[in-house]
């Protein structure tokens, strides 16, 4: 018999008609029920086509090769070695295989950085697009804009429209409530003043990590709501603010839209509303409730170097490396006014307003610390003495003194009526004074 498929003498013959091939019946019927075909010919063949041969059974001879113990072990070392053979075949291709995956695996990682930085990309394109001035093009559209972008237009095409007599009416009048309220309480100290006793035994009691982008770490600034001192902003090197209630361990909002980090904040001592500089030299007024940003001052050219809230609550004063200081009103947007000096030859490192109101301070790069009489928009006084930038000013609750530090690793003292230097606090060289209050 014609030994198909198996290689053996069929047991049970059977004759396919389709190609006239000798089969295995119990082997034929299997590749038939599979396929429906005829395994030599490939023709469609079923089993009732099928012929089966009528033979006698027949005792199998032993093949000549396993009559002997030699060969039995012959016939064992080579089915041995066929199956080393196939062993060595399929590891070759199981290797292929994990070939074939780590490359498509790769492409998979690839694939999705691609996709996550033009997600990135398009996130920054939308929020720079939301950020964008309005044209001048059509009436209708800039009458439908929000207010913030039509104050971005006129802060950036118009000049400053000054101090009226109104703002200064209710400057002196809020400064004149201020001042007397400070003269009744005297000049004692407050007997729940903590002394120095207690501030060495101050402990850390939580941390909170992860506020800010990991990729882009460091906290730059940060303020506490005086009215509730749960709620903390920090400004990060990530670009964004983050508006985090300590007490329940949760961001309340992230605020996204400069386009460099963050380096002052400001949060409102009664209203939910914060502020944030950065040296993209824009000014944001953002709502804390909904995360949006009301308004952009962008009146200065440079860095924004310091932001400090007025009394009043209603106009912030900010300082840049343009030399400028600005006074702004919080409510439209719109600059007052814009104010350098002739004798300034340098950036403006700080600003602070007294608790007046009626005054503030500057700190400059050249070592400076200027006065400046905010009806009069002049420079009524300068502290000369440090030898370093100014980093950072502070006026005494009182009113009567104030602190500066700079990059000389020391911290000064003045008096505001004697006009003078009365202590110098200085520490090691390699200390670094970015902040004094």
């Amino acid at each position: 018999f014609v030994k198909l498929v198996s290689g053996e003498v069929p047991e049970v013959p059977c004759i396919s008609p389709v190609s006239g091939c000798v089969f295995e019946k119990r082997l034929l019927e299997k590749f038939v029920f599979e396929h429906g075909t005829d395994p030599v010919s490939n023709e469609p063949l079923s089993m009732e086509q099928v012929v089966e041969m009528k033979t006698n059974p027949l005792v199998k001879p032993k093949p000549p090769s396993a009559t002997s113990i030699p060969a039995i072990l012959k016939s064992l070392q080579d089915e041995w070695d066929a199956c080393m053979l196939t062993s060595f075949t399929l590891r070759q291709q199981l290797h292929t295989t994990r070939q074939e995956l780590s490359h498509a695996l790769y492409q998979h990682d690839a694939a999705c950085r691609v996709i996550a930085r033009l997600t990135k990309e398009a996130t920054a394109a939308r929020e720079a697009l939301a950020t964008l001035k309005p044209t001048s093009g059509v009436q209708q559209t800039n009458q439908h804009q929000p207010a913030a972008m039509q104050v971005d237009k006129q802060q950036d095409d118009g000049e400053p429209i000054g101090l009226t007599e109104d703002v200064i009416q209710k400057l002196q009048d809020k400064a004149s409530v201020l001042t007397s309220e400070r003269k009744k309480r005297g000049k004692r100290m407050p007997e729940d003043l903590a002394s120095a006793d207690d501030i060495r035994s101050y402990r850390p009691i939580a941390s909170h990590p992860g506020l800010h982008s990991a990729s882009v770490p460091g906290i730059l600034c940060l303020d506490l709501c005086s009215s509730d001192t749960n709620r903390v902003i920090t400004g990060g090197a990530d670009k964004t603010a983050v508006v985090f209630d300590k007490e329940n361990e949760q961001v309340i909002t992230t605020l996204k839209g400069h386009t460099k980090k963050v380096t002052h904040v400001l949060y409102h001592p009664v209203e939910d509303v914060v502020f944030t500089s950065s040296p993209d030299s824009t000014i944001r007024i953002w709502s804390v409730q909904n995360g949006d940003c009301s308004s952009i001052i962008r009146t200065h050219k440079e860095a924004v170097t310091g932001i400090s809230l007025h009394a009043l609550g209603d106009y912030l004063l900010s300082c840049s490396e343009d030399q400028h200081w600005a006074f702004s009103d919080v409510r439209t947007g719109q600059t007052l006014c814009r104010v350098t000096d002739d004798a300034i030859s340098s950036a403006l490192t700080c600003a602070q307003f007294h608790p007046d109101g009626l005054i503030f301070g500057t700190g400059t790069v050249d070592s400076q610390i200027k006065i400046w009489d905010l009806k009069e928009r002049t420079n009524v006084a300068n502290f000369p003495g440090h030898s370093g930038p100014v980093t950072a000013i502070s006026f005494s609750e009182n009113g009567y003194y104030l602190a500066t530090a700079a990059d000389d690793a020391s911290v000064k003292l003045w008096d505001l009526r004697k006009l003078k230097n009365f202590k110098t606090l200085s520490m090691a060289d390699n200390y670094e004074v970015s902040a004094v209050v």
